[in-house]
């Protein structure tokens, strides 16, 4: 399986993200390196597609099928993509706040400690729907490693159509997201003219 290692706080720098989107709390403390290059059409495309492939964790071909799916679907390809990148597992898991970081939340989900309607669910990249209640399992809610990220996490904000209990690690998707309910500053329509040259 490929992962990514590039160190975290230097592919935010270089994207120009603010590391407090992917769950860290750190800051670089270099400052970025001024350039006077202009940035083509084409260079800005490409950026943004990075950023949400970094943000979401996901590599090139698995998003480029998402791409190829939210095109297929009905209303705007960008608006699709976003809600089937937000909705995934791993994403979800962190937005509850079950994990510091969605790379947190992609290992919680492979070492088998997630529940999906009563199912259990090993697969990050897995598509959560409306009306699902993902929970974390009952043999793993007494672990050290769980009470210490509900710590860290509990001041966090969820959204509107997540309903969490931090108590009992168990929450319900109530609605997949609009576009206007997610707050990741990714502009999808480049990446949509990025693709359909």
């Amino acid at each position: 399986m490929a992962v990514n290692r590039v160190p975290v706080l230097k592919r935010c720098r270089a994207l120009g993200l603010d590391p407090s989107y992917l769950g860290y709390s750190k800051k670089s403390r270099r400052s970025p390196q001024r350039t006077n290059k202009k940035v083509s059409e084409y260079g800005l495309q490409l950026r943004e597609k990075q950023k949400a492939k970094f943000i979401y964790g996901v590599l090139e071909k698995p998003f480029h099928n998402y791409y190829e799916k939210a095109d297929r679907m009905k209303g705007m390809t960008g608006a699709n993509l976003m809600t089937m990148l937000e909705s995934r597992l791993d994403n979800v898991i962190f937005r509850m706040g079950f994990a510091r970081t969605r790379r947190e939340a992609r290992q919680i989900v492979g070492h088998k400690f997630v529940l999906v309607n009563g199912k259990q669910v090993k697969i990050p990249s897995y598509r959560v729907k409306a009306g699902d209640v993902v929970e974390i399992k009952e043999s793993r809610k007494g672990f050290q490693r769980m009470k210490d990220v509900v710590e860290v996490t509990a001041g966090r904000l969820v959204p509107e159509w997540i309903d969490v209990d931090l108590d009992t690690l168990r929450g319900t998707v109530k609605e997949l997201p609009s576009r206007e309910m997610i707050d990741v500053p990714v502009n999808e329509m480049l990446i949509v003219e990025l693709y359909s040259k």
